[in-house]
């Protein structure tokens, strides 16, 4: 099925602030090739996103991020998440110079080489969010510290540790943030492709 077998019948705004609300009435095409009855769906606008788990293959660590998530508040072990580095897509901006430019705004370290990952949407039954998702290659030397824009909120605390100890965190339910989740189970799976193309050339 495409784009044509998706008739949108009336769009409304009903919020626009930090975030875009639309609702849409629609019907689309059913499997049978029938129309299905009008339907109603609110759609959150938020624009897409790119996401970068930083690894040092040298020393076997990766590098995540602790934040304060109002998302996150009804968790019974509080909004302060683990997670990976990430932010919004500008108008006319590549995902890898975003990966890059968060990387420093978020952990202070650079990113020397990038591997895409994979690029899904978040939650397509209620908002078009797509995030772009790399792993990149850092040297985790000295790395630490708090971070982030004070003008934007932004209250970061960097974790410096072993792939190990992340899986083990994972392992136990203490990451819960999507980006983080596939990231390192990604890694999990690959680090030695990773070890082959960053360290032995």
């Amino acid at each position: 099925m495409t784009e044509t077998d998706v008739e949108i019948i009336r769009k409304e705004l009903c919020f626009h602030g930090f975030f875009r609300m639309e609702r849409y009435t629609l019907r689309h095409r059913l499997f049978n090739s029938d129309w299905s009855q009008p339907i109603t769906r609110e759609l959150l606008e938020r624009g897409h996103a790119a996401a970068i788990l930083p690894y040092d293959p040298a020393k076997g660590q990766v590098v995540l991020i602790e934040q304060f998530r109002v998302g996150a508040m009804s968790i019974a072990t509080g909004p302060w998440l683990l997670e990976i580095v990430a932010g919004i897509i500008e108008m006319n901006e590549a995902a890898e110079e975003v990966v890059r430019r968060e990387a420093v705004e978020e952990a202070g370290c650079d990113i020397l080489d990038l591997v895409p990952l994979y690029d899904y949407l978040v939650s397509p039954g209620g908002t078009t969010e797509r995030i772009a998702l790399f792993c990149g290659k850092v040297d985790s030397t000295h790395m630490g510290g708090i971070y982030g824009k004070m003008e934007e909120g932004e209250d970061i605390k960097v974790h410096v540790m072993s792939l190990d100890s992340a899986l083990a965190l994972l392992s136990s339910g203490k990451i819960i943030s999507a980006s983080a989740i596939i990231a390192l189970q990604w890694l999990a799976l690959n680090r030695e492709y990773l070890h082959k193309i960053w360290l032995n050339g």
